[in-house]
């Protein structure tokens, strides 16, 4: 019985911790494309890496793993030297792993509504709605995020219902559109400027978007859960994007 994508890379993850080199093979590491600025391609086998990795103690907790056609992603928590939040993202071709992007935030304390970056629920539901969910949550990024149509914001968004994660916000809409609509030096202080990607699977929507926060140039990763047409909880990472000068790969971020 083959082993479903998601259960490949859970496990490929896990060794980070473990130093085990058999979930390695998961990956084509000669055709293997890594989209992480910070990270060198090609200088080190996973598998030594991940060895040498696990010896400094590291953990490594897989919250919630998602498929989508060729695509897995997942929503981490790690604890290396520090404590991170991360979305791992991972493209398969011909029953392996030949791309990665990832997009980290360093670990902050519960919220304004008392809620952590990934607590929540986890479980997989409405399958036969994942394309549906899709296209709300690409709507809600064009026209909300990008757009700046603050107005529409209930339109997308449950209004009784809505659960937030951020560690900077807090649930309902108002505090979504304060957060949203505040300024800094007469910009946007979330300023997303282009999406890159909607993955999705069955009521979890994932949006890849890239952007300024605060003026500096970031990566947006938006995890949404939807209900009954509504995106009713929201988790995020915002990662900023270091010059191209300090890049130990040209594969880009997105």
């Amino acid at each position: 019985m083959s082993v479903a994508k998601k259960d490949q890379i859970c496990a490929l993850l896990k060794s980070i911790e473990t130093g085990d080199p058999g979930p390695v093979a998961v990956v084509n590491e000669a055709r293997y494309v890594q989209h992480n600025p910070q990270t060198h391609e090609g200088s080190e086998g996973l598998a030594a890496l991940f060895e040498r990795l696990s010896k400094t103690s590291p953990r490594v907790n897989i919250v919630r793993v998602f498929e989508d056609g060729d695509f897995v992603f997942a929503h981490t928590e790690y604890d290396f030297a520090r404590r991170n939040i991360g979305f791992e993202v991972f493209r398969f071709e011909d029953g392996q792993a030949v791309e990665h992007w990832d997009n980290i935030q360093h670990r902050a304390d519960l919220n304004q509504s008392g809620r952590g970056m990934v607590d929540g629920p986890t479980g997989v539901e409405d399958h036969e709605l994942t394309e549906l969910n899709r296209e709300l949550v690409r709507s809600y990024i064009e026209n909300v995020l990008l757009r700046g149509d603050l107005d529409s914001v209930e339109t997308y968004v449950g209004a009784e219902t809505y659960a937030e994660h951020n560690p900077r916000m807090g649930d309902g809409l108002a505090l979504l559109r304060g957060a949203l609509g505040a300024t800094h030096n007469g910009h946007r202080i979330i300023d997303y400027q282009r999406i890159h990607r909607v993955l999705a699977e069955g009521n979890f929507v994932l949006s890849v978007s890239e952007g300024y926060f605060y003026g500096e140039h970031s990566s947006f990763y938006d995890l949404f859960r939807v209900s009954n047409g509504k995106v009713v909880e929201h988790w995020d990472t915002t990662e900023r994007i270091a010059p191209r000068s300090e890049w130990k790969n040209n594969n880009g971020k997105f």
